[in-house]
């Protein structure tokens, strides 16, 4: 049983960290710091919950790389077939004459997945890399 029931609570912080979390905010568009603050603790839990190697999690793995350096293509698509498993689907884009972004959705336990995401995007001609999840509650 969880406790819906907001409680207040207060923050400290410099004045100029608190100006830019209020820029953060504008930009975002949260309707208020609360708001904002409970997306963050969210993500931290979450974050957290990673502990816990064992967890199912399913996310994303976004790559921005280079496609004409030498063998990647084939080093990241040898990769994904060694671990298909975890793989349920992917999305390649052309963003210009050099550059590709990739999408990888993914589900597994926290420590395949991550081990997944480690193997790409510490390829050479990866230029960024990006992993995200979210628990899957079991059923």
């Amino acid at each position: 049983m969880t406790d819906s029931t907001l409680k207040r609570f207060g923050v400290s912080m410099e004045g100029s960290l608190l100006k830019k979390f209020d820029q953060l905010i504008q930009l975002r568009g949260y309707e208020n710091r609360s708001e904002a603050v409970r997306d963050l603790v969210r993500d931290a839990l979450i974050q957290e919950s990673w502990e816990n190697s064992e967890e199912t999690v399913a996310g994303s793995i976004l790559l921005f790389y280079n496609h004409h350096q030498r063998n990647l293509q084939d080093e990241m698509m040898k990769i994904q077939h060694e671990m298909h498993d975890y793989i349920l689907a992917t999305t390649h884009f052309h963003l210009n004459h050099d550059s590709c972004l990739e999408l990888i959705v993914v589900k597994g336990k926290v420590k395949d997945i991550q081990q997944l995401s480690h193997k790409i995007t510490s390829l050479k001609g990866v230029e960024y890399g990006k992993f995200t999840v979210a628990p899957v509650k079991q059923i």
